[in-house]
């Protein structure tokens, strides 16, 4: 690899952990990348998702202010994004990827909808619901099978996560980000843990996504917390339409 590859390597992690902090879908940026210099689509893919755990876990850090007082929904919702993550990474070594990658485009548009209709579905499940209860099993169920696609995939997988927890949890939106961020680390970490274990892994682009994600997640961190609700909505629904817009073209 030439230091310029490995430069731009490390500008698309740094990019993908500063997106992915804020709203997710960072992988359409470094997983083409690794295509472009030539790895196979699944090594591509499983190096990518390896890559970028650092970096989530380094927005998860920059964002740990707004974690207190939510170690309960840590604790369940993260058992069902773990379950979730590897089911899909395990579907993703057993499956060929092309029939479940013509839904994602679909899946990232109607999280956008989501995202974009949240407010007023939030005050339509609040009308339904106690008071007190803030996820239901619906929640757990959405988690997991976000997770699946996390595993699989994972592309935009935080449009869809802060569009689910905005609707059905009561709190700020930037304290669900950083909720969203830690449910991904959890599945983009146990996919990752399968991968390193039975899959073929590129260790140098891996390893040079990680570097520039770490960064990317503290500059993610630092931009996403000073967003109002409304302009982070905004960006939310943006990236994620571009994002679909891309995939369906591609």
């Amino acid at each position: 690899m030439t230091p310029p590859e490995a430069a731009a390597i490390v500008g698309a992690g740094m990019a993908a952990g500063t997106i992915n902090t804020i709203v997710g879908s960072g992988s359409l940026i470094t997983f083409p990348t690794l295509l472009a210099f030539g790895y196979p689509p699944v090594v591509a893919n499983v190096s990518n998702t390896i890559g970028l755990v650092p970096g989530s876990i380094s927005g998860t850090i920059g964002y740990r202010r707004e974690l207190g007082r939510q170690a309960g929904r840590i604790v369940r919702l993260g058992t069902a994004a773990v379950l979730g993550g590897l089911s899909g990474a395990v579907l993703l070594l057993a499956l060929p990827a092309a029939s479940f990658q013509r839904v994602v485009p679909f899946l990232i548009l109607v999280a956008c909808v989501l995202v974009a209709l949240q407010p007023r579905l939030s005050r339509e499940v609040a009308r339904r619901r106690p008071a007190a209860e803030s996820h239901s099993r619906w929640l757990d169920a959405a988690v997991f099978a976000t997770g699946v696609y996390g595993g699989y995939f994972g592309a935009a997988q935080g449009v869809i996560l802060i569009a689910l927890l905005a609707i059905f949890v009561n709190d700020d939106l930037q304290r669900l980000n950083a909720l969203k961020n830690v449910l991904a680390v959890l599945v983009n970490a146990v996919a990752a843990l399968l991968f390193v274990l039975v899959a073929p892994v590129a260790w140098e682009p891996a390893a040079l996504l990680a570097v520039g994600a770490v960064v990317g997640g503290q500059i993610g961190a630092s931009i996403g917390r000073r967003l109002s609700p409304l302009v982070l909505r905004g960006f939310i629904v943006a990236v994620g339409s571009l994002v679909a817009i891309r995939l369906l073209f591609a």
